[in-house]
């Protein structure tokens, strides 16, 4: 990133980092991140998809670990996007990929316990897996930015 002129940006489109100016873009934040696409379709599956489908007495056990794996996957990448730093992030975005490798032990279970049927459950492997290798690859390329120089900034 490129060191500015205080004169040469506009005030209420940017904000100063150290040195550096950092142009705000309204239209890029987590919700543009193809692995928080993916895992928000993970968690919407189960909501929609699994969940109704558990017997009562799962209320506090399965139901409850699903809901909160599925909420952890797309929070925690958009806590990590929120950090300024991509190293900073990088840690969310471990938390976020254990949490569907959780919800992937979830769907085995359900399948086992005969909770949801095998379509249901080829569905969901889907989902999981598609989820599971875009954000392997987000990680990937975060980690690859923390290589190209010393401040690097999430781009806004």
């Amino acid at each position: 990133m490129k060191k500015a002129n205080k004169n040469t940006i506009a005030q209420k489109d940017a904000f100063k980092v150290g040195d550096v100016f950092v142009k705000y873009n309204a239209q890029k934040d987590f919700t543009t991140l193809d692995a928080w696409k993916k895992a928000r379709l993970v968690k919407l599956f189960f909501y929609k998809e699994v969940i109704p489908h558990l017997p009562a007495e799962e209320k506090f056990n399965l139901n409850l670990q699903i809901r909160k794996a599925g909420v952890s996957g797309t929070a925690n990448i958009s806590e990590g996007y929120g950090r300024y730093h991509y190293q900073e992030g990088i840690p969310f975005y471990r938390i976020s990929r254990g949490s569907i490798y959780e919800l992937k032990d979830n769907l085995i279970s359900c399948y086992d316990f005969d909770y949801i049927s095998k379509e249901v459950f080829e569905k969901g492997i889907s989902l999981i897996e598609d989820a599971k290798i875009t954000l392997n690859g987000y990680i990937k390329f975060v980690i690859s930015q923390i290589n190209i120089n010393n401040f690097n900034p999430i781009p806004l």
